[in-house]
């Protein structure tokens, strides 16, 4: 790939520029260096594409579920078959670390491969009435749905919204972010290749106040699937729900990880780790952003735990360092106004806070110990490599302080005792509990978020509910 490679927009299975011609430029975080020219899409390309949705929509509807299975199948082994490009490019646009970026690819191949297994099973209930009635229900699509995918997990989030989208027999218009949206378009570009229909999945990049905002207020639009910010999520929402058009808010996360004294702590830092710093340089909305540690390993736990983040290596993607870049120089400049906010309410990190000398959007892991719960570091989406560190003293005060945040996301316990894991579970606000294990789970497990964290599941059978509608037939049957 060169600077000088010019990506258009996906609509009705081809490649086309703009309306209005425009492009914007994607860099590598890395570098800073130019990637990429994109078809900078807006509201008439977003027209085109609904468009093009709506025509292909009664065709797909009625296409056999079996072979939509198939076609979404055909895409997993294509995906699977190209991932060393897909890795590549995913690498360079996003800044993640190689094997991080492979196993994105993987978990998008992993959706549609799963999603295809369920287009035919995708059924209704009979319902018991009095003897002379025989009444059922039937899980219809909705008809086009639009996907707004944000940067962080660009090529994964793609199968992770459009997949069972497409698998209930809706058609899909994604819009992917415009730091990263070259392999939501080389997916699109696969779709067509294994032999998608043209219109049953457009792609369009663009930013959100044109082609973002344009998508969740169209009134051809049944229904919105956004990942992102609380404050965009609820601007997608209102737009929606001037068209009453029902969406699917997967948003922000202060997500609790609570250690406990009789935890295996070898692990448990391990998991720390992983958590904040070892997955997209802690870009992540399910991160373990609240480190809770209690009382009495307090001191043990943190002091190996500084250790450990400084030895972390940072690099380029492509180097497959621990820690990458941060995906922008906006996304840059925010974190590192979170590591001065954190210096004002606890002062020096006690590892990291600064840069690495090196071009490319760095911070090395930061760490602010003695943070009280309601300071803005503990409170507020950092989105980046920076972790807190709050004490406790027993399980009450850690339910109490876990719960303490706008977000339910995410919660992580730490612990060999099973009755205190399982009344952690049952007691934190969150749509996601991590046992010992931090990103527990799979495609197969549903996710989503309480509170500000968002609204309705993805992943897993519960991500159906939001890409169908319910219709009950009732039948009087006697004479």
């Amino acid at each position: 790939m060169s600077e000088t490679d010019v990506y258009g927009l996906l609509i009705d299975g081809e490649s086309v520029p703009a309306a209005s011609g425009k492009t914007f430029t994607t860099y590598d975080p890395a570098t800073e260096e130019p990637l990429a020219e994109v078809a900078r899409g807006a509201e008439a390309d977003i027209d085109r594409a609904v468009e093009s949705g709506r025509e292909a929509f009664e065709k797909w509807r009625t296409t056999p579920p079996e072979e939509r299975g198939r076609l979404l199948t055909r895409l997993a082994t294509a995906i699977q078959n190209d991932i060393d490009r897909l890795t590549e490019l995913e690498v360079r646009d996003n800044g993640k670390p190689l094997s991080q970026a492979r196993a994105d690819v993987e978990g998008c191949a992993r959706y549609f491969e799963y999603y295809a297994g369920i287009a035919d099973k995708i059924h209704g209930d009979t319902i018991p009435l009095t003897h002379g009635y025989t009444d059922y229900t039937i899980h219809e699509p909705l008809g086009v749905t639009g996907q707004i995918i944000p940067w962080n997990f660009p090529i994964n989030l793609v199968g992770r919204t459009t997949a069972p989208a497409l698998a209930a027999g809706n058609v899909a218009v994604a819009k992917p972010a415009e730091e990263t949206s070259l392999s939501a378009l080389e997916v699109g570009k696969l779709a067509v290749d294994v032999g998608f229909p043209s219109g049953v999945l457009n792609v369009i990049p663009g930013f959100g106040a044109e082609a973002g905002a344009a998508l969740a207020s169209h009134p051809d639009v049944n229904g919105i699937s956004f990942t992102g910010s609380v404050a965009t999520g609820r601007q997608v929402a209102k737009l929606a729900a001037d068209n009453v058009t029902p969406t699917h808010l997967e948003l922000g996360g202060k997500s609790p990880n609570v250690v406990f004294p009789d935890a295996d702590l070898d692990v448990a830092l391990d998991e720390t780790i992983k958590a904040i710093f070892g997955t997209n340089a802690g870009q992540v909305c399910s991160a373990g952003s609240r480190l809770l540690v209690h009382k009495e390993i307090h001191d043990v736990f943190v002091d190996e735990l500084a250790k450990r983040t400084a030895d972390l290596s940072i690099g380029p993607g492509s180097d497959d360092p621990n820690v990458g870049p941060l995906v922008s120089a906006d996304q840059y400049e925010k974190v590192q106004k979170y590591v001065n906010i954190g210096r004002s309410e606890v002062g020096d990190p006690i590892v990291g806070g600064d840069a690495p000398h090196r071009n490319g959007y760095f911070i090395r892991p930061t760490i602010f110990d003695n943070v009280d719960n309601g300071m803005r570091i503990a409170q507020e989406e950092i989105f980046g490599p920076v972790l807190s560190v709050i004490e406790f003293e027993n399980d009450d005060e850690a339910i109490e302080l876990a719960n303490d945040v706008d977000y339910g996301l995410v919660a992580g316990i730490f612990t060999t005792d099973v009755g205190r894991a399982h009344r952690f579970a049952r007691d934190v606000d969150a749509g996601q509990v991590y046992v010992n294990e931090w990103f527990a789970g799979g495609v197969e497990t549903p996710f989503g978020g309480y509170k500000q964290s968002g609204i309705g599941r993805e992943k897993g059978l519960e991500a159906i509910e939001s890409y169908t509608q319910v219709k009950n037939v009732c039948l009087k049957i006697d004479q």
